[in-house]
């Protein structure tokens, strides 16, 4: 009879692997089941007052900060190369940024009022484990579009070198990157030293890098204003600039300036999204509203005007075409400038730098880690998803998208298309299907009695208008990438955002009226203020001792505390 042998290697390794799976788990609160575990950490919690440190000001300075960046220049300047006269570029921008600034404020609202960030307002809408597929569409994006960024920021590294080392230039250095690729050896090494100096940035929490903001809000229009003012004495003046006309006439005339607003719109769909992860520290809901309404028309207009202008000074400076990307010119500058020129330019490309900075933390790293925790919340927080970010942005070949104005304002249709869509059905599912009444502790909860479970965790009628909104845009993106479409679909994908966000949010509204969903009121009712027990745990209740409780609607939509949560 052979000798059977057992071995303890299998056991051995599934209890080492246990064993660093705890070991690399972030801090959770106790009392969570296993598939709590999947839904919450601490950054993914209510925001305690304790944390609730942004003030009005501090919205302020973020607006201003966030929208003085080269990708602001970029669309802005844009819209010369489409045909537009300076004048009719800023009321697209005004018009855009007005309009983006309206959204902003409805979604974040919800995170102001309840102090949630958008995985979890997400939820109330798309479902708890349905949420998932949002989450993930958006922190998609925000990699992506941190590796767009960064790449932005490194061409300012590299005029910043090449202002004190001429001998930097992409021409003479030798370069071992295919010809067509969209980079050089030398733009690829001032990409991985901008991309380098900003991962310390990443290690702050969210409610302390306010600071970063006000400082750039001071150094970052100074830098602004000096190359507008310097453009414009090459220039000899505005006469020559403000007396250019638009290059196209008639309803070409009227497209372009279409395409101009719905460009700064998609330029913020992914913040009108996730607004909720930065007004969820607000300490007030009030906070977040004017100031946010205000600062963001402002700041992007006067931003987007110096873009304009300098964008179109380079046609009377060097004649041909307008020079769309503000650093190229600075480049130029480089090129015909003595030594106390480059200097300035250095002051300027440093302060740019700054800029590229501070956007790509605010409106990409915090995002994507915040989306990336709701994914894993056992195992990222929002640094940890910050890191990974950055490694997506790295890996991703960002200078593909920045080659010329056209493929750069079609990514940023396209990205509005399918976020358009995600914005349209929160907003419809938060003010006019439950007028503003969300049960904060049943976002948390996996159990088959939670009322945003839906169906095992997905809610069929979020998807439906989630999916209509796209599909009217779909065939107009086709157009839009090269292929051959009815001259109405190109019509309905220049107005993308629109046409996405109405759809989804009248289907999802009419949906529900159709088949009414549970945690509704009647009446518009925000509680976000009286719940005070931020604990998500099922039996924390009882541990404390407390019996607090969680308002809910009544049959008449007034506040009914006769029941527990």
């Amino acid at each position: 009879m052979e000798d059977i042998t057992y071995t303890t290697e299998g056991p051995r390794k599934r209890n080492a692997l246990k064993r660093f799976a705890d070991k690399i788990a972030v801090e959770q609160e106790p009392g969570l089941t296993t598939a709590q575990l999947m839904l919450t950490n601490h950054d993914l919690k209510p925001v305690e007052p304790a944390r609730r440190q942004w003030g009005p000001w501090n919205f302020v300075g973020f607006w201003i900060a966030d929208s003085f960046n080269i990708n602001t220049w970029m669309i802005s300047g844009s819209m010369i190369v489409g045909g537009l006269s300076w004048w009719q570029s800023w009321i697209c921008v005004w018009l855009g940024y007005a309009i983006s600034g309206f959204f902003i404020c409805l979604t974040g609202r919800i995170g102001a009022q309840y102090h949630i960030g958008f995985p979890v307002v997400a939820r109330s809408s798309f479902g708890i484990w349905g949420s998932l597929w949002p989450v993930f569409n958006r922190a998609v994006m925000a990699c992506i579009w941190y590796g767009v960024q960064s790449y932005i920021g490194g061409r300012c590294v590299y005029i910043m070198i090449r202002a004190i080392w001429l001998s930097w230039d992409r021409d003479t250095i030798p370069n071992t990157f295919p010809e067509g690729s969209g980079t050089t050896t030398a733009d690829y090494a001032s990409f991985f030293i901008f991309w380098l100096c900003s991962l310390p940035a990443i290690w702050f929490p969210v409610h302390k890098i306010r600071h970063l903001f006000t400082v750039k809000s001071y150094v970052v229009p100074v830098a602004g204003i000096a190359f507008l003012v310097w453009a414009v004495v090459r220039a000899k003046g505005l006469g020559d600039i403000v007396r250019q006309p638009a290059r196209v006439g008639g309803s070409e005339l009227a497209w372009e300036f279409v395409k101009g607003v719905m460009s700064s719109i998609a330029n913020f769909a992914t913040l009108i999204v996730n607004d909720p992860d930065f007004s969820r520290f607000a300490g007030k809901p009030k906070d977040a509203l004017w100031s946010q309404l205000f600062t963001i028309p402002i700041g992007f207009a006067v931003t987007s005007f110096i873009g304009i202008i300098v964008s179109s000074s380079s046609t009377v400076i060097y004649g041909g075409d307008p020079i769309w990307d503000p650093l190229e010119l600075l480049e130029k500058f480089i090129d015909d400038s003595g030594s106390g020129g480059r200097f300035g330019v250095f002051v300027i490309a440093t302060a740019f730098a700054l800029a590229q900075l501070g956007t790509n933390i605010a409106a990409n790293s915090v995002s994507a880690g915040t989306d990336l925790t709701a994914l894993l919340p056992r195992w990222l927080d929002i640094r940890r998803g910050g890191y990974i970010a950055a490694a997506v942005g790295l890996a991703m070949c960002p200078y593909t998208l920045l080659t010329d104005s056209n493929q750069f304002t079609t990514y940023l249709s396209a990205y509005s298309v399918f976020l358009s869509s995600i914005a349209g059905v929160m907003i419809s599912d938060y003010y006019f299907v439950r007028r503003g009444y969300l049960d904060v502790k049943e976002l948390y909860d996996a159990r088959p009695t939670s009322p945003y479970r839906f169906t095992y965790g997905f809610h069929w009628r979020a998807y439906a208008a989630y999916i209509a909104g796209i599909l009217i845009n779909v065939v107009g993106f086709a157009g839009a990438v090269g292929t051959d479409v009815p001259i109405g679909a190109t019509y309905v994908y220049n107005v993308n955002f629109f046409g996405g966000f109405g759809v989804s949010a009248f289907v999802y509204w009419g949906l529900c009226k159709l088949s009414p969903i549970p945690a509704c009121s009647d009446k518009w009712m925000e509680v976000g203020d009286e719940i005070e027990d931020l604990r998500v745990a099922y039996d924390a209740d009882n541990a404390s001792g407390t019996g607090s409780q969680d308002y809910v609607p009544g049959k008449d939509g007034e506040k009914d505390v006769s029941k527990v949560v």
